[in-house]
């Protein structure tokens, strides 16, 4: 049997202004999307930090993780998952 590590989505909640700033996401692009339902594949870790939304997303290997508004999140490389966008999204994003 191996072992396999299955990387997970971190979110930090509410993180302050100065690690954003430390971080630099007020800098990064910034992507918005509609209310919908679509498949996704991470081809390198991005790091994002939610300016609006509600959001779930669903690893094809996991379960649902909520995430919206005033959270910084962390998607690992290599994941695949489902986004259901439930309130308009607009974040600062960077792949890395």
């Amino acid at each position: 049997m191996t072992s396999q590590q299955i990387a997970k989505i971190k979110i930090e909640r509410q993180p302050s202004q100065e690690r954003l700033q430390e971080l630099g996401a007020f800098n990064w692009s910034i992507w918005t999307k509609e209310v919908s339902e679509f498949p996704w594949t991470y081809d390198t870790q991005e790091t994002c930090y939610f300016l609006e939304g509600d959001v779930i997303v669903t690893p094809d290997s996991g379960e649902p993780v909520a995430m919206g508004k005033g959270d910084l999140v962390t998607f690992p490389a290599g994941m695949s998952c489902t986004w259901n966008i439930r309130r308009d999204v607009r974040k600062h994003y960077l792949f890395e």
